[in-house]
């Protein structure tokens, strides 16, 4: 999915923010805009789930990221 990506033509430093507050929050949100318009959001999102990167990826952060393993992990318990 890595070759279908939009970001790769993207300055890298956009989607790893130091912080999530300030000018640094619309960096962030700048790189997720750019997820936005992506064709492998979902793959790319999934590799990061599974890998626990840092930085903006699938169009989430890492809080983002967390939350959505924590729901994947209820959904399982309950299953």
């Amino acid at each position: 999915w890595h070759l279908h990506a939009i970001c790769t033509d993207t300055d890298p430093d956009l989607f790893f923010p130091t912080g999530y507050a300030g000018a640094e929050k619309e960096k962030a949100d700048a790189a997720k805009a750019v997820c936005a318009q992506c064709p492998v959001q979902d793959p790319c999102l999934e590799e990061a789930l599974a890998n626990n990167d840092y930085g903006i990826w699938g169009g989430t952060d890492e809080g983002e990221r967390n939350r959505i393993r924590k729901q994947r992990r209820l959904r399982k318990m309950r299953a």
